[in-house]
């Protein structure tokens, strides 16, 4: 069994997809990119970007009872693979040890310059 997560303090989905699914002891966070809990894009450069789309990421976690520090593996999609060296070190500031699994795409992106989607694990009760 598995039940969906919303909350209104990140983007609401603009498809046939929840924001995030709960299935057993794991989350499954749906990609998240840079933009306000109204869907506006957030941020002129990429580090600001990365940024606001690490904290959607993380305000939907938290709607399901958990947080990014529990993180098992995330994806990453990024318009450019030229970012992949800034993108790694903004990281940093979101993930902790033991750092989680990842795969990096360059994806055809428009309007925006990174897009993430993460499994989370709900922490032990």
């Amino acid at each position: 069994m598995f039940h969906a997560i919303t909350t209104p303090d990140a983007p609401q989905p603009a498809g046939t997809y929840s924001s995030a699914v709960v299935a057993g002891s794991l989350v499954f966070l749906a990609g998240q990119g840079p933009f306000d809990k109204d869907s506006n894009r957030v941020g002129e450069t990429f580090a600001e970007q990365v940024r606001q789309t690490f904290r959607n990421l993380e305000t939907v976690a938290q709607a399901a009872g958990t947080s990014l520090e529990n993180t098992v593996r995330y994806g990453v999609y990024l318009k450019t693979l030229d970012d992949f060296a800034e993108f790694n070190e903004i990281a940093a500031e979101f993930l902790t040890a033991p750092l989680p699994a990842r795969t990096t795409i360059q994806a055809n992106l428009r309007g925006f310059d990174v897009e993430l989607d993460a499994i989370v694990a709900l922490p032990a009760k």
